[in-house]
């Protein structure tokens, strides 16, 4: 009777984890396949007949920012895109006065909000009202698309050149290419790694089905009329996957534009990564609270976008599930070894379906990382104690 109850156990668990595992596996099959936008040709010279510049507002929302974000500003200011058609606007939030001063000697926007509670949401929010009102009656302060970037983000000096083109091709939102920047140690490697991993599952190979991309919390582009109408109705700290649901809940299609890079600070130290992966956990659950009520209305008008980023937000993180599946592969076949088989199979397809996911440079560096992985499921296990899915504080993860 026991091992009768242990088997249907075995089998239910399997079935859970296997769902997590299948998703992963499908769509990293897909982002084999071609598609033509892989080679999309950007021009790079946008003052050519016919190529409508577009005016853009880039917002770097910074909180405690000090260490990184003069440099981000400097490096964004060697675009090779018309000065006149971009104002930066860096939300200087708790940042010290000895960087405050510096940006202000800089021909940007400084935005310096007081907030009793701080949010990158709250951030822009507030820069948009401040902006609007600028911009009342002088069109040459109106734009037409939003950039949102993190304060560590670095990008080329082609982004808004590249991102220009895309505008003009008609699309509303767009993620580009976030990468890491640093690999200074095992954790940043694989953190780097991991965001890869996410470029061409739920961004590459959503695409190339004609699904939208996920988003990412910055490297992001909206036309300003959409930014606008959505970004006053974020209210918690996962404001990327807030942003998302309301895009994909009014049909808005997400462009992933592979080609256009934004390099982005990986996190160094372990106790950074459970701070950070306790902010993601947290945006996962609410996000997936908020949206299973509102499935049957996807399911009745055909909305497989909605669907899909609702499935996302149930999936089980990759590294516990690489710890699940490799802890009940050995498990099992002590206990039994025929019922092991289905979990040593599980774990080659997911193993398979990583490596297909993970980009060809990074594939030996990655594998060499395997070790620090434990270490971490250790960490993201422990978030789980203390998740509340009530919470909207901002949870601030330092740079080094």
């Amino acid at each position: 009777m026991i091992w009768t109850v242990i088997h249907y156990l075995d089998i239910a668990l399997w079935i859970i984890v296997a769902a997590s595992a299948a998703y992963v596996c499908f769509f990293a099959i897909i982002s084999l396949f071609y598609s033509k936008d892989d080679t999309f040709i950007y021009n790079r010279s946008p003052h050519l007949v016919g190529h409508e510049l577009r005016r853009f507002l880039i917002l770097f929302p910074a909180y405690k920012e000090d260490r990184v974000i003069v440099n981000s500003v400097e490096q964004f200011m060697e675009q090779d895109y018309p000065e006149e058609y971009y104002t930066i606007a860096v939300i200087s939030d708790h940042m010290q006065p000895e960087t405050n001063k510096f940006l202000a000697e800089l021909p940007i926007q400084l935005l310096q909000p007081t907030f009793e509670k701080s949010s990158k949401a709250k951030a822009m929010q507030y820069a948009i009202n401040l902006l609007k009102e600028q911009a009342a009656g002088d069109k040459t302060k109106t734009f037409d698309y939003v950039v949102v970037l993190d304060a560590d983000n670095v990008v080329q000096p082609t982004f808004l050149s590249q991102l220009n083109v895309l505008c003009n091709s008609g699309y509303e939102a767009i993620q580009c290419h976030r990468c890491a920047k640093n690999s200074n140690n095992d954790v940043a490697v694989l953190d780097g790694v991991s965001e890869e991993i996410n470029n061409t599952l739920f961004r590459k190979a959503h695409n190339r089905l004609g699904l939208s991309s996920a988003l990412i919390g910055s490297g992001m582009c909206f036309k300003y009329d959409l930014f606008h109408q959505n970004v006053f109705m974020l209210t918690t700290a996962g404001e990327d996957r807030e942003m998302e649901a309301l895009l994909l809940r009014q049909n808005v299609f997400i462009k992933y534009a592979a080609d256009i890079h934004v390099f982005d600070e990986k996190v160094s130290n372990q106790d950074n990564f459970q701070r950070q992966r306790m902010r993601w956990m947290t945006a996962q659950i609410q996000s997936l609270l908020n949206m299973l009520p509102q499935i049957p209305h996807a399911l009745v008008h055909g909305n497989i976008n909605f669907v899909d980023k609702t499935i996302q937000q149930a999936l089980i993180p990759r590294s516990m599930l690489i710890m699940i599946l490799g802890f009940m592969s050995v498990l099992m076949t002590l206990v039994n070894l025929a019922w092991s088989i289905k979990w040593w199979i599980l774990f080659g397809c997911l193993g398979l379906s990583l490596f297909i996911a993970i980009p060809g440079p990074l594939r030996i560096r990655s594998f060499g990382k395997v070790l620090t992985i434990p270490g971490l499921v250790m960490r993201m296990l422990k978030n789980f104690l203390h998740i509340d899915h009530k919470n909207t504080d901002f949870l601030h993860t330092e740079h080094g």
